[in-house]
């Protein structure tokens, strides 16, 4: 059978999860899961609008409320409660570009400087032009099969692959400096794994804008409450750093397209697992996460692998 998904940024890790439930059930031996986009063939304002419409299309969307605006809220929250700074947040834009010269496949392949992305312009503020993910066209496909099928082959288990979900609308949103799904998902992952925070090796997140990122390594239990953006600074989340984050580039350098971006963000994990990332190979990685979001932060999936 073929099953089509919708969860926004999140169809094809949506998918993912579906599958492993398939051929965990026994139904299902091996599946195919894929996702692409094709959105470069149109002009960039009619690209944001379609996918504005991801989010609340009834009051949000059709007030003008975009992504960027989204998460600048998000930014704005988070800098007025913990003191995160533009600056911070440079920090991550500057550290996915570099991670994106790593990675022959990456949308980006060039370094940019902290003075570059601070000098941008807003696209709404306080996010400016660096601070925001690019438009991709792009693909990605990952076969899963059962254990005793997978294990002729470089194995990547998957130790857990849980889903959370939040309400869409800005105005309910109680808390906009936290994603709660994100919380919930990442929780529920590391009980399902019988992992912590701390035995993660790599990470791939979803950072759409590079608040996205600082939120996420709180919401997913790497820093504390508001230690995102320092730990950004500080270098703490590059390649040689306490936990590397976004090897690949990211969203943010890697490129985003759409609905392949979950699976995209999975098959990074793998080919770390593997050992055969090249230049961004993450040293003895063994257990990776990937976490992606789905419309406005209302969609979260999080999925732990592993090798033996």
């Amino acid at each position: 059978p073929t099953t089509r998904f919708e969860t926004a940024c999140a169809t094809s890790h949506a998918a993912f999860r579906h599958a492993v439930m398939e051929i965990a059930s026994g139904v299902s031996d091996i599946a195919l899961v894929g996702g692409a986009e094709r959105v470069l063939n149109v002009p960039t304002d009619a690209a944001t609008e379609y996918f504005a419409y991801c989010s609340d299309a009834t009051y949000e969307q059709s007030l003008g409320l975009t992504f960027p605006g989204v998460f600048a809220l998000i930014a704005r929250a988070h800098m007025d409660r913990y003191g995160t700074t533009e600056e911070q947040m440079a920090h991550v834009a500057v550290k996915n570009h570099r991670h994106g010269t790593l990675n022959p496949k990456a949308q980006f392949q060039k370094e940019i400087s902290l003075e570059t992305v601070l000098r941008s312009p807003y696209v709404a503020d306080p996010l400016k032009l660096y601070d925001c993910c690019p438009f991709t066209d792009g693909g990605a496909a990952i076969v899963l099969a059962a254990e005793d099928v997978a294990r002729r082959r470089r194995a990547v288990w998957v130790l857990a692959t849980e889903a959370a979900a939040d309400t869409m609308f800005i105005h309910e949103k109680r808390d906009l400096a936290r994603v709660p799904a994100t919380e919930r998902a990442a929780l529920q992952a590391y009980r399902r794994a019988g992992k912590t925070p701390g035995e993660i090796d790599v990470v791939e997140l979803h950072d759409c804008f590079t608040i996205a990122e600082i939120v996420a390594t709180e919401g997913l239990g790497f820093f504390e409450p508001g230690a995102g953006g320092i730990a950004a600074e500080k270098g703490w989340t590059s390649l040689g750093g306490k936990i590397p984050v976004n090897p690949s580039g990211g969203l943010k350098a890697k490129g985003h397209p759409i609905g392949a971006t979950g699976a995209a963000q999975i098959g990074e994990i793998v080919t770390q697992l593997r050992g055969d990332a090249g230049a961004r190979q993450v040293a003895g990685a063994r257990t990776g996460l990937v976490h992606t979001l789905g419309g406005n932060t209302a969609t979260v999936l999080v999925s732990l692998l592993g090798r033996d």
